[in-house]
């Protein structure tokens, strides 16, 4: 028998189509994919920014979550925007009853205003019951000064913040370089391998453009897509981090909408993967 590769977001709409669960399927998509989603919330946003949001109610997300995984089984799942507290209890316990082969979280925390979007409830549950259960985490530097409590990190912080990511649980973390100035990015990724922390650094030159919107929704759901197709946690990083690039510069010169305008997913998709059933 065949199928396809499966992957689930969990995570918000954006009726704009760059962020959130819209960007998710369409990187799914892109890559060959089969896309599933879980809805969190409701925004009301655009290329200018959020106008407010409605969650969706707690056992509605949890419903959502259990009946995609007992029935597509998914090879990835992949956690986005969650800010309160009782969204992401029904997050845990569905995951917990329907256990994931692989978990991202993108731990959507801070604005781009410096806001802080997570309820200090949701940020306990985070560090306390998700994290955990994580096989890897995306902060960016922002999110990894709220989760390590330093008030900067640098790149000689990096190490030091990721170990004390790790000691919340979770399986490897890879921090996002895009917030540090200069000519070129670099993503690190710590992981625990037989008591001991390796590192591997991902670069790519910046890309010059206003079209940025879903950048870290983009990366961490290519991750769980390649993870899906079969790659290693090394390899999808890598793949990620390329395509992630690609789709920065395919659109750099697209204008939708007069804000920050979304990523080229679709610069050169594969067509959907098919594996043999196991």
């Amino acid at each position: 028998m065949k199928r396809y590769p499966v992957a689930l977001s969990v995570a918000g709409s954006d009726p704009s189509g760059g962020a959130g669960i819209q960007a998710d399927l369409k990187t799914f998509s892109a890559l060959g994919v089969y896309g599933a989603a879980a809805v969190t919330a409701i925004t009301v946003q655009n290329t200018k920014g959020v106008k407010y949001v409605h969650s969706v109610p707690a056992q509605v997300v949890y419903d959502q979550i259990v009946a995609v995984m007992e029935d597509l089984h998914p090879d990835a799942v992949k956690i986005g925007m969650v800010n309160d507290a009782a969204t992401l209890d029904a997050i845990i316990k569905a995951l917990t009853d329907c256990r994931p082969h692989f978990l991202v979280v993108d731990p959507v925390m801070v604005s781009s205003s410096g806001k802080m979007l997570m309820s200090s409830g949701a940020l306990t549950l985070l560090e306390k019951k998700l994290l955990p259960m994580t096989d890897l985490l995306t902060p960016n530097i922002p999110e990894t000064s709220v989760l390590t409590g330093m008030p900067s990190v640098s790149a000689n912080d990096v190490e030091a913040a990721a170990r004390a990511i790790l000691d919340y649980g979770t399986r490897s973390v890879l921090i996002k370089g895009g917030h540090a100035s200069g000519s070129v990015k670099t993503d690190v990724l710590f992981s625990i391998l037989d008591g001991n922390i390796s590192l591997n650094e991902y670069s790519a030159p910046s890309v010059a453009s206003r079209n940025t919107h879903g950048t870290g929704c983009t990366l961490s759901s290519a991750i769980a897509a390649f993870v899906a197709r079969g790659n290693s946690l090394v390899e999808a990083v890598g793949e990620a981090k390329r395509y992630l690039t690609s789709a920065l510069a395919a659109g750099a010169d697209i204008t939708i909408g007069d804000g920050t305008g979304p990523l080229n997913h679709f610069f050169s998709p594969v067509p959907a993967i098919v594996i043999d059933k196991e």
